[in-house]
């Protein structure tokens, strides 16, 4: 097992890296003159996502150079939020910023972020003003997050991404919550504790583009409102019984129909279309409840959330 040193630090910043060799440098350099305006008793953790890069011989030489910059390297690519979720359980900031590793997050505006919380607040959002991503990337986002709001009975603001500052209360109460589908903004905004937001400059990524497909995105969205949901469950009890409702409704019609006038009403074909589509609905909604016993399915393995292979510390290599 890896021994992380464990003395508390006054801030952390934990970022998830992926197929982000180019970026490290500038972020670094960017990141450390933000910082010690703020304090110099900070650390930085980079957890690389298996990206297929060249990011871990950086994160390594960075490491080297700076013993407040940490390390960590997966087994292979478990995906961003595990990513989070790995850096807040090995941070020990009692202030913990999280961020983006591409530099549309800008490392300047953490000063901001930190002078709000100082107010009063466990978690300060930033808020992107004008986002810089591709059209179709935003109307995307906006529907996913729409959709969450309603089906997860969350007001989500959809204008703030991952990027954040948290107290150290929030951060060890995440710790708790392990379960295998991870949302990281939702879950934070579960538990409640006082948040506020700042407006913030959104960047142009600073190179490369976006690894989020759109199946990934389909993906991440789906398991998203499962792992915080089970409203699509309920709407589909109220679509069952509604259908039911009509049906008893257009059965007594055509009952009724019959005794006054002596004769049914014909329409084959529409029988057999709305026996095909009653036979759609059926078999989504047990497709719906085969997807919720899938999930229990992963959830009672009891697998870990992630694992590492290797870390920097003190700048040198921990084999796990």
């Amino acid at each position: 097992m890896m021994s992380i040193q464990k003395r508390a630090v006054h801030l952390s910043v934990v970022i998830p890296v992926y197929q982000a060799e180019l970026c490290l440098d500038e972020l670094y350099v960017r990141l450390k003159s933000s910082l010690e305006i703020i304090t110099s008793d900070f650390e930085i953790l980079l957890i690389e996502d298996c990206g297929g890069d060249n990011s871990w011989k950086v994160i390594e030489r960075l490491a080297k150079a700076d013993e407040r910059l940490r390390g960590f390297q997966f087994s292979r690519n478990f995906g961003q939020h595990y990513g989070i979720t790995a850096g807040l359980d090995h941070c020990r900031g009692e202030w913990v910023v999280v961020m983006d590793c591409d530099l549309q997050d800008r490392p300047e505006e953490i000063p901001r972020l930190y002078a709000k919380a100082q107010e009063g607040y466990d978690i300060v959002l930033a808020r992107r003003g004008s986002r810089q991503d591709p059209l179709l990337k935003r109307i995307s986002s906006w529907m996913f997050y729409k959709t969450f709001s309603y089906l997860a009975d969350i007001d989500f603001d959809g204008d703030s991404g991952n990027f954040r500052i948290m107290s150290g209360k929030v951060v060890a109460n995440f710790r708790r919550m392990r379960e295998q589908l991870r949302f990281f903004g939702g879950l934070v905004q579960w538990m409640g504790f006082p948040t506020s937001s700042i407006e913030v400059k959104h960047a142009e990524r600073f190179s490369g583009k976006s690894t989020y497909t759109f199946a990934k995105l389909w993906k991440l969205a789906t398991e998203t409102i499962i792992a915080h949901s089970d409203k699509p469950l309920r709407l589909a009890v109220r679509f069952g019984f509604s259908m039911a409702f009509f049906s008893f409704c257009y059965g007594s019609y055509i009952l009724g129909h019959a005794l006054l006038y002596g004769s049914s009403i014909t329409g084959w074909s529409s029988l057999i279309v709305s026996l095909y589509f009653i036979g759609g609905i059926i078999i989504a909604i047990l497709g719906i409840l085969g997807i919720y016993l899938g999930k229990i399915f992963d959830e009672n393995k009891k697998r870990p959330l992630y694992i590492i292979r290797r870390a920097t510390q003190n700048g040198q290599n921990v084999v796990n």
